[in-house]
Formats: structure tokens, C-alpha cells, sequence
């Protein structure tokens, strides 16, 4: 695995919540960590069926265009009792033309869960894919899985998308009940994180 020593990561998303997350989770390695929006880049078509599809597309969009090495992930829930949905379309299921509303989301995956009759608690897990690129192309890749349930109603104020119906195993309280030091200490994302770290930073 290639060692990460340049000081500047691009991290390809404009999602504020993401953004903090990954500035946190690599404070540590005099890293400065900068963000899509930032940058003025443009958010690429995902036009993949797997996270590591979506992630690949949105890392080479974002390095063609700055030269920059650059983090990329793609992330979502996926519900046992809905066959694996939204899975990839995660933030689709959130989107109303007028930006995203993650109130609804959780309100369909919720009535969709219930419409298929299974009994509680209703196993899910969230999903992270990472890709780091660097400017010569080079990728590596990890995958980081919380498992849990989904619940409802909707608990905490904390986190962003799916977190208030998120209660990962082994917790009684959902990620939008977390602070964000706890949260960032076990989600997926910190998991494929932890990995990359392991693999290209230490």
C-alpha cells in the first residue's frame, strides 16, 4: 500500500457534515484537509450501482480538475427488510428538487420497512466506501460497515441524514443522539477511515 505524504487532501464532497467528520478523524497527520465546495468543483453525475462505483467517479472528477490528491467516498444505509434499499440511493430518496430532506427519507424507509410486515428489530447496517487517488492515478480503497437497527421515531439532533433512526448494535441510543466524538469514534466512516490511516498515514 502506498504511504500518503503530501500535505493537502481534497476531500470530494460538499456535504458540511462529512467535511467536519474528515477534518476530525485526520487532525492528527498534518493533513490539510479541503473540501469540494472549496474548491468551486462541481458535483459529478453518480452514475454507478455500488458505492465503489459512485466513489471511483467522484475521486477522478475531483483530481482531474485540481491535480490534488484527493478522498472520495460513497455511503449510505442499507435495510435488511427492504432487500438492501436505498443502499446507493441513500441521499436519492432525500432529494425533492429543492435540495434534500432527510425528514422524508426517513419517514419512506420507515413506512416501506413497516409495509413489508417483518417483526423488529429491523437489522441494518451503514456503509462507507473510501477511495484515495492520487494525481497519477493511483487508488486505494476501503470499505468500513456499522452494523445496527432502525428505528423509529426519529431520536437526536446530532449527525446528518439517517442518524436519528440509526441505533448501531451494542448502544441504546441513535447516532443523532451521539456527540460527534462518539460518533466519529465507531461509524462506518470512521472505520474505513481507520483503515486508510493504518494503511497510508502511519
Amino acid at each position: 500500500m502506498r504511504a500518503f505524504t503530501e500535505k493537502r487532501l481534497l476531500v470530494a464532497t460538499h456535504n458540511a457534515g462529512k467535511l467536519d467528520e474528515m477534518r476530525a478523524l485526520l487532525a492528527s497527520y498534518g493533513v490539510e484537509v479541503v473540501g469540494a465546495a472549496q474548491m468551486g468543483l462541481t458535483e459529478p453525475a453518480e452514475t454507478e450501482d455500488s458505492f465503489a462505483g459512485n466513489a471511483r467517479i467522484k475521486a477522478r472528477a475531483a483530481m482531474q480538475a485540481t491535480g490534488l490528491p484527493v478522498l472520495a467516498d460513497d455511503s449510505g444505509i442499507s435495510v435488511d427488510a427492504l432487500g438492501g434499499a436505498p443502499g446507493v440511493y441513500t441521499a436519492d430518496w432525500a432529494e425533492t428538487g429543492q435540495g434534500r430532506d432527510f425528514a422524508m427519507a426517513m419517514q419512506r424507509t420507515w413506512t416501506e420497512v413497516q409495509a413489508t410486515g417483518t417483526p423488529a428489530p429491523h437489522a441494518a447496517q451503514f456503509r462507507c466506501t473510501l477511495i484515495l487517488m492520487w494525481p497519477d492515478g493511483h487508488e486505494a480503497l476501503f470499505e468500513g460497515v456499522l452494523p445496527g437497527q432502525v428505528v423509529w421515531p426519529p431520536r437526536g439532533a446530532e449527525g446528518h441524514g439517517y442518524d436519528p433512526i440509526f441505533q448501531p448494535d451494542g448502544h441504546q441510543v441513535t447516532l443523532g443522539e451521539m456527540s460527534a466524538e462518539m460518533k466519529n469514534s465507531l461509524s462506518h466512516r470512521a472505520r474505513a477511515v481507520a483503515q486508510m490511516i493504518e494503511a497510508c498515514f502511519v
